[in-house]
């Protein structure tokens, strides 16, 4: 039983890793720019699922924001168009934050329950050995 705390709190360990690696791409890539011609960078959320049989989760893939992002009129950039207008991605700084938040404290949750089992472990192979 101890084990498999371990092993399912690992699995979730890893998705809200991955999740965490995800949001801060989109954050660090809020303020990209590309030219009207190109797409825009597209943020990428993080896919979750539960494993067979209960055994914990895993990324089963991911899925991007939009590629035509908003378009700005930014006369003055370099990469604007004769009409003055450049392409930003769509992404939501707050909503991102609110992502970086959740992952985060599920990543620090997960990490409890595997230092409690481990001690919960520990503690049974104590018992065992008096």
């Amino acid at each position: 039983m101890t084990f498999d705390a371990i092993g399912i709190a690992g699995t979730a360990m890893t998705v809200h890793r991955k999740w965490l690696d995800a949001v801060s791409d989109n954050l660090a890539n809020v303020n990209t720019v590309t030219a009207t011609d190109g797409a825009a960078f597209q943020a990428r959320y993080v896919v979750a699922q539960e494993g067979p049989g209960a055994t914990g989760v895993y990324v089963a893939g991911a899925e991007w924001g939009d590629a035509e992002g908003r378009v700005t009129y930014e006369p003055d950039h370099p990469l604007a168009d004769e009409d003055g207008y450049v392409r930003y991605p769509d992404i939501d700084m707050a909503e991102q934050m609110g992502h970086l938040i959740i992952a985060q404290r599920g990543y620090q949750a997960n990490a409890a329950v595997v230092d409690r089992a481990k001690a919960a472990y520990e503690a049974a192979l104590q018992i065992g050995q008096s």
